[in-house]
């Protein structure tokens, strides 16, 4: 068993992020990688050649179950769906939880935004699971049709279709992590302090905010279009927290990009993270659903 386990755990970082990005939701993911320890830890591992393409194939199949259930369960959620964000840099102020070592962040979800989970739920179970494999993670054709159990030539169409859906469907936005993290710092002390003009200078006209509290909090329950009715929501809502025990707000980062974090005594409060596009705030995406918050909090693995 001990050997079993000391393979697992090779690759357990990977296995773990194969199946967050496939489903966008860590609670899922974990449960994945459970069950892919105890079929691990029960098959015949003499015939195994590739542990690594074995264990994906196993995670990649049980993602692809769950798909399909975990979209029948958000047809009945309550407002906007987004995914669960991944906390993949450690927090500035010691007082706040500490995530994996900046050089795991890669392997935790680095390469998959919280805008492009959004994207990829548009599309198939299927479809999904080849891009993340593809995409994600640089797998071949060949790899990605073994652990699918799908034709060479059906991945190649499949791959073909989800490149063309996620490039008509992402949202351009810029990737220079300093900007990202000075619009971010300008962003919060703004809602914090309810500085509506530099809100308003910060984001673009048509900017979007999605708000996901899946009816556990108060939260809009459809999206807000317009840069003034984002600031001045945001306005309304920045100070409303300050009475809360221990609330500490830091700029940290979510999926491999900056992003507003809150915590409060009781554990992770909300997560935001901004889209940018030409410097200028194109979506906010702004999670406050307590069920969804657990990766913000632990050291996976």
């Amino acid at each position: 068993m001990t050997a079993a386990l000391e393979a697992f755990d090779r690759h357990r970082r990977l296995l773990f992020s194969v199946a967050y990005q496939m489903l966008g939701s860590v609670a899922d993911a974990e449960d994945v990688v459970q069950d892919a320890w105890l079929r691990w830890s029960a098959a015949d591992r003499g015939d195994v050649v590739d542990e690594r393409a074995y264990l994906v194939r196993i995670v990649s199949r049980l993602a692809l179950d769950r798909l399909d259930s975990a979209r029948v369960r958000r047809e009945s959620y309550v407002g906007p769906w987004l995914p669960e964000p991944l906390l993949t840099g450690r927090a500035p102020v010691a007082s706040a939880p500490q995530a994996a070592d900046p050089e795991d962040a890669a392997e935790l979800g680095e390469q998959v935004s919280l805008a492009l989970l959004v994207v990829l739920e548009t599309l198939s179970p299927a479809e999904r699971a080849v891009f993340v494999l593809r995409e994600a993670f640089g797998m071949s054709t060949a790899e990605v049709a073994a652990a699918l159990g799908r034709s060479e030539a059906a991945v190649r169409q499949m791959t073909h279709r989800a490149r063309e859906h996620v490039q008509a469907r992402q949202p351009r936005f810029d990737t220079d992590r300093a900007a990202q993290r000075e619009v971010t710092e300008r962003f919060l002390a703004a809602a914090v302090g309810g500085d509506v003009e530099t809100l308003l200078a910060a984001m673009a006209p048509g900017v979007v905010l999605i708000a996901d509290g899946g009816g556990k909090v108060t939260a809009a329950r459809r999206p807000i279009v317009g840069a003034d009715k984002v600031a001045r929501f945001l306005a309304a809502v920045g100070p409303q927290g300050a009475h809360l025990p221990g609330l500490r707000v830091e700029v940290s980062e979510l999926n491999g990009a900056p992003a507003v974090v809150a915590w409060t005594d009781e554990g992770p409060f909300m997560a935001l993270q901004l889209v940018l596009a030409d410097g200028l705030v194109e979506q906010v995406l702004y999670v406050a659903n307590p069920d969804k918050l657990a990766g913000l909090v632990v050291p996976f693995f």
